[in-house]
């Protein structure tokens, strides 16, 4: 199911980012000076709550994840906004690209989140009579936290699995009859790895609905395939961040994403050049929250990389979507990017072509230099045990030399949250990337 426009936002570009302005606006009167960092950080600006169009925002400055951190201490936020006692919420980020980031919410903000999470659930169908297992041991991030409770607030069964196996995941969900598995791209196709070694037939119980978020698997072709066939379910990508809030969703009928723009105004840079970048364009994504006074964050660098669309006024008027679109989801990070004697390689562009072959269960690239060359090690573990035609699949659509090897399977480590399959081991210190 997917909603209409009209349930969720405006149905035109004009509209929308007339709703995105006055709720701009309206975020930067009630902030400032409250907001000490905003404050600092708009200054120079002549009367900051004066914007007459979005595009004003170009002279603003941007906000990097690194500065929150510097500037923050333990429990209190760098951009926190009002005295302690309004804030019910703490959460923070995971430190997978750094120090972990604290991130607190008002129940002001957490309705905001909420209001955020009904288009998500709106673009499943998940509604009263639902039973959606939360598959996370949630611990102090945001994402599961609030896909939880959104579930409540719907009227849907929600089933947390914290501390639980994942075998005892799968009987729960056996049991219970779930109709909605919420987790990791990751962590689905290992929940899908374990019930077969049980003999649990997952295509058989009664869910239809996958929720991915996390990772970019759901918006990767091969991976949603996968994930499609495990459970015999659709699969409904979703992005977000801690930070920044739940900003992404996708649809049942295909890979890519949409920017959940009556929340969030986005920006793009090229990644070449670091101006606005055009349609199709790679890109990083900068996003401003339009509902979240507590802890906001304006021009937020995410570091993800995307290539955004924009559906025509023809397109729109035909009931289109005005959103604009990121095809094929979260492509990779600015700071994962691996450049690889010349040629960029993002994550999600590995995991599709290793998806690709069923046979494969897990895997692990490392990069390494050797005689001052990059040298690219895959290690898998394949039930066909032949790495040779994962090789040849590799050089033909990276156009790059790769040794495969393979492992026994069970050997290679497997993720609840977001997987590290990515270890670059160049010449500098090890670091790990999230696939």
């Amino acid at each position: 199911m997917t909603t209409s426009v009209s349930a969720v936002g405006p149905a035109s570009r004009a509209a929308l980012d007339a709703l995105k302005l006055d709720r701009l606006r309206g975020l930067v009167r009630e902030i400032l000076p409250h907001n000490e960092f905003y404050a600092a950080k708009l200054h120079r600006l002549d009367d900051p709550t004066a914007l007459v169009s979005l595009d004003d925002l170009a002279d603003w400055p941007f906000t990097y994840k690194e500065e929150l951190v510097a500037a923050g201490h333990p429990g209190r936020p760098a951009n926190q906004t009002w005295p302690a006692d309004r804030y019910v919420r703490f959460h923070q980020t995971s430190g997978t690209h750094g120090r972990p980031l604290a991130v607190l919410d008002t129940a002001a903000d957490w309705r905001w989140w909420m209001d955020c999470w009904r288009v998500i659930l709106d673009r499943g169908g998940v509604g009263p009579g639902d039973r959606v297992l939360v598959a996370s041991s949630f611990g102090p991030y945001a994402g599961f936290w609030s896909a939880f409770e959104a579930v409540l607030d719907r009227g849907a069964l929600a089933m947390p699995t914290g501390g639980m196996t994942s075998l005892a995941r799968l009987e729960a969900a056996r049991t219970l009859a779930a109709t909605v598995i919420v987790a990791t791209p990751s962590y689905a196709l290992h929940l899908a790895e374990v019930a077969a070694e049980a003999k649990i037939d997952t295509v058989a119980l009664p869910v239809r609905l996958v929720i991915v978020a996390g990772e970019p698997g759901g918006s990767v072709p091969a991976t949603r395939a996968r994930l499609a066939a495990a459970w015999g379910a659709d699969v409904l990508d979703h992005a977000g961040a801690t930070e920044v809030g739940p900003w992404g969703v996708g649809d049942v009928r295909g890979p890519g994403l949409d920017v959940i723009e009556p929340w969030f105004h986005p920006e793009f840079l090229a990644l070449d050049s670091g101006r606005p970048a055009r349609p199709g364009e790679l890109a990083e994504l900068v996003l401003t929250t339009l509902g979240r006074s507590g802890c906001p964050v304006i021009r937020y660098r995410t570091g993800d990389v995307v290539r955004p669309t924009w559906a025509t006024a023809a397109d729109v008027a035909a009931g289109a979507c005005p959103w604009v679109r990121l095809d094929g989801g979260i492509l990779g990070r600015t700071d994962d990017m691996l450049v690889v004697r010349g040629v960029n390689i993002f994550p999600g562009a590995i995991d599709d072509i290793v998806r690709s072959f069923p046979e494969i269960v897990e895997y692990r690239l490392t990069v390494t230099t050797r005689q001052s060359l990059d040298v690219l090690t895959l290690a898998i573990e394949d039930r066909l045990d032949a790495p040779g035609r994962v090789a040849d699949e590799l050089k033909l659509r990276l156009g790059l030399r790769v040794d495969v090897t393979t492992v026994p399977i069970g050997s290679l480590p497997r993720h609840e949250g977001k997987a590290r399959r990515f270890v670059d081991d160049r010449e500098h210190p090890r670091r790990e990337v999230d696939a």
